[in-house]
């Protein structure tokens, strides 16, 4: 930052309100891409703010006239302005995501938490899965951040989880979060490109959310989306790569009567196309029924 601007910043700004009307501002200005976390700079500014002030993120309302230290508003401008400057995403910034009620340590070794896998595991997967306590294995594809795995085992308390990824990296941040949520003994962690190094296991449930962005895409990403590691992102031309293998192998890999979830992004009228004999189910979210599917071994042997 301009040390100009700085000073003048934090000489005028004195209470959280004016942090925010800044921020909000400063966001706009920089025309910021969001999506990771927020939908809008006024969102993205409060968590921020709340966050570096060590404040309750969900209630804003009884500090908004509270005047902070000058070492505060310098610490709230330092936050802003990486923000708008590098284009980092909030995430990464905090070292925090969260997906529904739980939060998730991340940094730039894995992609910021976004699925929506993570609304259907909030429900135990029910219809789709009548008796939570009978599902006894699952398999968590593309852990990343481990978020996927850590929600299964409070949604399905009887179930051993194997949670894997090609990445080392992504692996040794999944680690931290599996230890801080005390799952260690329910929650096995491998490296694996997809089910190359699982062996001859099989699951009750596998659940994927894996790269599926097509090549332009990618090429058009916004400069926030490129701070996250591109081989979790992009997957072939069409963004089907991944998906493709998943389809080929999964039925080796559930039991007679496991069911595989995956994530495809923007992809269902592609994917569709592709396989016009699989009777794919396009699972309900908040988003629309495009995004995820869901289908029984049967159907894929």
């Amino acid at each position: 930052m301009d040390i100009n601007y700085f000073s003048e910043a934090s000489g005028s700004l004195k209470t959280l309100r004016d942090c925010l009307r800044f921020a909000v501002s400063r966001f706009y200005e920089a025309e910021l891409s969001f999506g990771h976390g927020s939908e809008n700079a006024f969102d993205e500014a409060a968590y921020l703010i709340l966050h570096t002030l060590h404040l309750p993120l969900d209630q804003m309302e009884p500090f908004l006239d509270a005047r902070l230290t000058q070492s505060e508003i310098y610490d709230v401008l330092d936050i802003i302005e990486r923000r708008a400057e590098q284009r980092i995403p909030a995430a990464y910034l905090t070292n925090q995501a969260w997906l529904g009620d739980l939060s998730f340590y991340v940094d730039q070794r894995v992609i910021v938490p976004r699925s929506f896998i993570a609304e259907l595991l909030r429900e135990q997967l029910f219809p789709w899965i009548e008796h939570a306590e009978k599902v006894t294995s699952i398999l968590d594809m593309c852990t990343g951040s481990g978020c996927l795995a850590i929600l299964s085992a409070h949604a399905f308390p009887n179930a051993a989880i194997d949670a894997t990824d090609i990445s080392p990296d992504a692996l040794d941040v999944a680690q931290y979060n599996v230890t801080d949520y005390g799952l260690n003994d329910r929650i096995n962690l491998i490296e694996s490109d997809l089910f190359d190094d699982i062996g001859d296991k099989r699951y009750d449930l596998i659940i994927c959310n894996p790269p599926y962005v097509d090549a332009k895409t990618v090429d058009a990403f916004p400069q926030e989306y490129k701070h996250e590691p591109q081989l979790a992102l992009g997957s072939g031309q069409d963004g089907l790569d991944a998906t493709r293998i998943i389809l080929d192998n999964a039925a080796e890999h559930l039991t007679e009567n496991g069911i595989l979830i995956v994530e495809i992004g923007h992809n269902r009228d592609a994917l569709e196309a592709a396989y016009p004999t699989l009777p794919f189910t396009w699972l309900d979210v908040t988003a629309g029924d495009e995004f995820v599917f869901m289908l029984h071994r049967n159907d894929l042997v």
